[in-house]
């Protein structure tokens, strides 16, 4: 058996090399915002040649966000925290949105959707397992959430956010998806949010994360936050730039990029 020392030398590592993760987190956050401004991901409307071989993207979505379910499973049990009730809800919040973009949103992909780079996948899937490893490490070992936490504030006022984000963004991807089904071409989108944003499934996303961050209160949660941001921001930019150039008399002058009203 090992000893008390080793035991502590241990968690001294785990200890280290999460808060290692965590400082990069934020860093790949500005490097990730400063790429995506300039260089677009080139799947969906901006799909292009020269990014190699691609898959079919109900695949790639299925095979990218996995790591989200299957790392969540194994990392949550070894969590000293992980028979916490408060810990539980957190990880059911964390894969009710990840189980639908995993199992349940490639499934409803129009079939003969655009191909998606197996490179481009491939980094999502990285990212997933350790962006994984941060929150679930987090609400499972080092978070530590009392009995009233539930009834805090924090978790409430967060909760609501994240609930009113994931609706946000269903609906977005709905509204979209059924745009698509039966035509081979891109079309306005109209209604709801499409009103005031051109991109209201990316606000959704972002709006959920934002409630994630707040109902953990912790810097795994927000760092978080701010990567989302960082990358759809400027995807949200390049989205609506490409609906002007696409529809430049008929698409509403009025309409921001993601932030009604704002920007």
């Amino acid at each position: 058996m090992a000893s008390m020392a080793e035991l502590d030398g241990h968690m001294m590592m785990d200890k280290t090399l999460y808060n290692g993760a965590l400082k990069w987190m934020y860093a790949m956050a500005v490097a990730t915002f400063i790429s995506a401004t300039f260089i677009r991901a080139p799947y969906g409307r901006h799909s292009r040649h020269g990014w190699g071989s691609s898959i079919s993207p109900r695949l790639a979505w299925f095979l990218m966000e996995s790591p989200t379910v299957w790392m969540s499973a194994i990392l949550f049990p070894y969590g000293r925290m992980s028979s916490n009730p408060t810990s539980q809800i957190l990880l059911m919040a964390f894969l009710a949105h990840y189980i639908h973009r995993t199992c349940i949103y490639p499934l409803r992909m129009r079939p003969g959707s655009k191909p998606y780079p197996i490179s481009i996948a491939a980094m999502g899937f990285i990212f997933n397992i350790y962006n994984t490893y941060l929150q679930i490490r987090w609400i499972s070992h080092y978070g530590i959430y009392t009995a009233g936490w539930l009834g805090s504030p924090k978790f409430l006022v967060g909760l609501l956010v994240f609930i009113t984000g994931m609706i946000i963004n269903m609906w977005a991807d709905s509204v979209l998806l059924s745009l698509r089904r039966g035509s081979e071409g891109y079309k306005i989108p109209r209604g709801g949010l499409f009103q005031y944003v051109s991109c209201p499934n990316y606000l959704g996303e972002m709006v959920e994360w934002l409630g994630w961050a707040v109902m953990t209160w912790s810097f795994a949660g927000l760092s978080f936050f701010l990567y989302t941001a960082a990358n759809l921001g400027p995807r949200a930019a390049a989205h609506h730039d490409w609906y002007h150039k696409q529809f430049p008399q008929r698409y509403p002058k009025s309409r921001k990029v993601i932030i009604p009203f704002v920007y």
